[in-house]
């Protein structure tokens, strides 16, 4: 696999923006991911298998209207990469507009670690 980052987050962006958030997962994530919501920590956001079920939930409770991909910014030296998303959906049937930020920290072409950032 290829340990391009940007290459890697293009890839799991056009995932996102064409319904396949799962298969995506399953390509970048690493085993030992961990994810968590505006930067609060989670003990059931540790691992892949957890936050897969998490993102599995999420999709099977969403609907999509819109999505737009903003910013982009990769850091080599780091391993690090942000993205800004604009969401038009519905959760749980209530329907909701969010821009949000999410940072990543990469490892050997897998993501191990995720925040996302947005207004509560």
């Amino acid at each position: 696999m290829s340990h391009d980052i940007r290459a890697n987050l293009t890839d799991l962006l056009d995932g996102l923006a064409t319904g396949r958030l799962l298969e995506v997962f399953d390509k970048y994530y690493d085993d030992n991911v961990v994810m968590s919501e505006n930067g609060a920590e989670d003990p059931a956001r540790i691992g892949k298998a957890a936050n897969r079920g998490y993102e599995a939930y999420f999709v099977a409770n969403s609907e999509w209207f819109g999505a737009r991909i903003g910013n982009i910014a990769v850091d080599t030296v780091n391993n690090t990469s942000s993205y800004e998303m604009w969401m038009d959906l519905a959760f749980q049937g209530n329907r909701m507009q969010r821009t949000q930020s999410a940072v990543q920290t990469w490892k050997d072409g897998k993501i191990i670690k995720e925040t996302f950032y947005y207004k509560a």
